[in-house]
């Protein structure tokens, strides 16, 4: 009978992709789990994922938009805000079910071997079908307020690539780290709290000061958010905004893929 021993790995290794091809029907059946288990036993199930991104728009488009007198460029300010919420959503909500990921599913580490990256890569998929219903809402708003997106749109799979690579990069770091450093899980929900204040969510990139326009620009989401902005409004691509931010979400993957991978070896033994 032969015997197979798989020993942790040492150092910075390389992602083995083909194995985690072989893994593609876990990848799936953790993917539907997760959004099986985020609506198990609710009454309104999938209707959160339009009910959530809509009430923070409206709480946004009152305080900032109406108490604050917030520049929304000119546009109604309830569509300035989802435009930016849609995508930020996505962002925010991976980052959570991503650090998450490794720790709620600890007797799975101990117990049977598998890529460990198709945790986090399932936590962060299963957060697409949200995405998706999400934009059945911006659908609504541009019909509503009679908004016809320009030639500009054919650029958004670009922006949800800088989107996927963004999540997948800080979530994949975030996910290996929660492992070892528990206090990662309590600080989560301030850390995207202030992150959310540093995208322009809330108010737009030209109240940014000129001299930091690049320095803030180096935020992936602020790319993601102003070209989206830019697609669906028929307005020229900010690529100023965009390209610095596409460099920084290549090398959060890049480093996230490394990082996760050089954590593994140790993830049984403090799961």
């Amino acid at each position: 009978m032969s015997k197979t021993i798989i020993q942790p790995s040492a150092g910075w290794k390389v992602v083995d992709f083909q194995e985690l091809w072989r893994y593609k029907d876990l990848l799936y059946f953790l993917t539907v789990r997760g959004i099986k288990a985020r609506y198990a036993q609710s009454i309104l199930g999938v209707g959160w994922a339009i009910i959530q991104p809509l009430f923070t728009t409206l709480v946004f488009t009152v305080v900032f938009g109406g108490l604050a007198k917030v520049d929304s460029d000119g546009m109604p300010y309830i569509l300035f805000s989802y435009l930016a919420l849609w995508p930020w959503n996505y962002f925010s909500g991976t980052l959570s079910e991503s650090a998450n990921s490794l720790v709620a599913n600890a007797g799975m580490i101990t117990k049977v071997y598998f890529p460990r990256l198709i945790l986090p890569l399932a936590a962060i998929f299963s957060k697409l079908l949200d995405f998706i219903i999400s934009f059945a809402v911006l659908l609504f708003l541009l019909i509503y307020f009679q908004v016809l997106p320009g030639w500009q749109v054919v650029f958004l799979p670009l922006l949800l690539i800088q989107l996927l690579a963004c999540s997948l990069g800080i979530g994949m770091i975030l996910s290996a780290m929660a492992v070892q450093y528990r206090d990662v899980k309590y600080a989560l929900g301030f850390i995207v709290q202030l992150l959310l204040y540093g995208a322009p969510v809330v108010y737009s990139t030209t109240a940014v000061p000129e001299q930091y326009q690049f320095l803030y620009s180096l935020n992936p989401m602020v790319g993601v958010i102003e070209g989206i902005r830019a697609m669906f409004l028929s307005r020229p691509m900010p690529w100023e905004w965009i390209w610095p931010g596409a460099i920084v979400a290549v090398v959060l993957f890049v480093f996230g893929l490394f990082y996760f991978r050089r954590m593994e070896r140790v993830f049984a033994d403090v799961a």
